[in-house]
């Protein structure tokens, strides 16, 4: 029998308020451990939560963002249970009123024609608190406990089962970091935690629609470690059904350096956690007058931004999906585009010369030193012929990063770099060629036509890289006549 896989996520991202969502403690990573705490952060008697208006606002956004149904009453409760970085016993976050409802996301696989367009479908985006953080070190028998964390703002977005490989649940968890960057919310960086995934998966055979029993993988925090842990679990279940055995809901973790997945503790079940509203907050009710000035702050979205590229601006797909994975990568060509309309030229410097030098210098586009105008001018010297692609990239560019204050003319014209196409001096040099080289030139009069090559490069020597190319080759053919 044939089995195929089911998966859904479910993404937690901090928030990047300055505060923590029910307290005025500072919400800042990397601080000394222990320090972003009070009395409210850890429950202390008679303490009262105060929600962050932040937080709601980054939530809506996000909701917004996906095409979700914004609840308008919001309701907060207790999710009960005991666990050591907990410090209240129990975590506030939201269950029978999340508030985002439905939506999806947007996602582009690659196939052999080029970009599929796929959909896949939200079941509610949620507000809640973060839990404190465990910390081991070395072989030290004791867990230290660092509450800074704890409070922090999450949004946790929960999709339906929907995704059906291990490549598409990387493109979907690829397109939410996407999207909470572009919204300026959360830094999405999963090194550090501030965005992480929990991976649930069943199996069923191919043709039914039941679903199996679902296992859940907590924490993951890299997308390739995701799909690893998708392609193992899918081989694992796979093998128990075949061998007769029960798979059972329960969570597991993912162990990177073997690829393989353990069990971590049979799951808990909905009763387990005794859900109840939370008695300190008042409910929120979300007014149409925010709403509207919420919708008037959103920024436009990769997806948006994507098929604005290639539709509108004549992009390749290949080129504007590299594009939009980065929002200052987007703005620098958008902005790049009110000084040159040569869209193409933009995305194709983009994609190779300058994604190269980036990646190299490890750096962001916002620190690189070659301003968006100053890339337009490079551009249109190239197209007005008065410098060679190859000068622009070699030469020309490298100077501009290393003079910034200094224009793309005039670094070309004081490093000797501006094309000769005077017609009369790119003559003479011709003749000079011409004259030197007798046996090539009645080698190529009687059928060599490759030695044209030859002609143009000696004179590209002769006048020390400063000749345009193609009219040099163009009165060379003509001189040869």
């Amino acid at each position: 029998m044939q089995y195929e896989i089911v998966i859904g996520l479910e993404v937690h991202c901090q928030l990047s308020t300055e505060s923590k969502i029910f307290a005025s403690d500072s919400n800042q990573f990397g601080s000394k451990p222990n320090t972003n705490i009070s009395v409210i952060t850890l429950g202390h008697p008679g303490v009262l939560p105060k929600l962050n208006k932040k937080a709601v606002e980054y939530a809506i956004k996000m909701g917004l963002a996906c095409g979700c149904e914004i609840t308008r009453n919001n309701y907060f409760d207790r999710k009960n249970y005991f666990y050591p970085d907990l410090p209240k016993g129990y975590q506030v976050s939201q269950d029978k009123f999340p508030i985002c409802r439905g939506g999806g996301v947007s996602v582009r696989l690659k196939d052999g024609k080029g970009f599929k367009e796929r959909f896949l479908e939200l079941h509610h985006i949620h507000l809640e608190e973060d839990a404190g953080k465990s910390v081991h070190e070395g072989n030290d028998a004791y867990t230290r406990l660092d509450y800074n964390r704890a409070g922090t703002p999450l949004i946790e977005i929960v999709s339906e089962p929907c995704m059906k490989s291990g490549e598409e649940a990387g493109a979907y968890l690829t397109e939410i970091r996407k999207m909470v960057r572009y919204l300026d919310i959360c830094d999405g960086n999963m090194e550090e935690g501030s965005m992480r995934a929990d991976l649930n998966i069943s199996i069923r055979p191919v043709g039914t629609e039941t679903l199996g029993t679902k296992v859940e993988v907590k924490n993951m925090n890299s997308i390739r470690n995701l799909q690893r842990a998708v392609e193992f679990e899918f081989k694992r279940q796979v093998r128990m059904i075949q061998t007769g055995e029960t798979i059972i809901q329960e969570t597991r973790m993912f162990d990177a350096d073997s690829g393989e997945t353990y069990s971590m503790r049979v799951k808990e079940t909905m009763n387990d956690y005794r859900y109840f509203p939370e008695p300190d907050l008042a409910p929120l009710r979300i007014s149409e007058e925010w709403m509207n000035e919420i919708q008037t702050k959103m920024p436009a979205l990769p997806n948006q931004l994507y098929k604005s590229f290639t539709k509108e601006y004549g992009m390749l797909e290949e080129h504007a999906a590299t594009i939009t994975d980065s929002k200052d990568m987007a703005d620098y060509f958008l902005e790049t585009s009110q000084f040159t309309k040569n869209f193409k030229g933009i995305s194709n410097w983009l994609t190779s010369t300058i994604k190269g030098y980036l990646n190299d210098k490890s750096l962001d586009i916002k620190e690189m030193a070659l301003k968006p105008s100053q890339l337009a001018e490079l551009i249109s010297l190239v197209d007005e012929n008065k410098i060679s692609s190859s000068a622009a990239t070699q030469k020309l560019f490298p100077l501009l990063l290393e003079n910034p204050s200094e224009t793309a003319l005039s670094l070309a014209e004081a490093n000797n770099l501006i094309q000769q196409s005077n017609t009369d001096t790119l003559q003479t040099l011709i003749n000079e060629v011409l004259v030197a080289y007798p046996d090539k030139v009645k080698e190529y009069k009687s059928g060599k036509k490759g030695l044209l090559g030859m002609f143009v490069g000696e004179v590209m020597k002769k006048s020390k890289g400063s000749a345009d190319p193609k009219l040099t080759n163009q009165l060379i053919m003509e001189a040869l006549k």
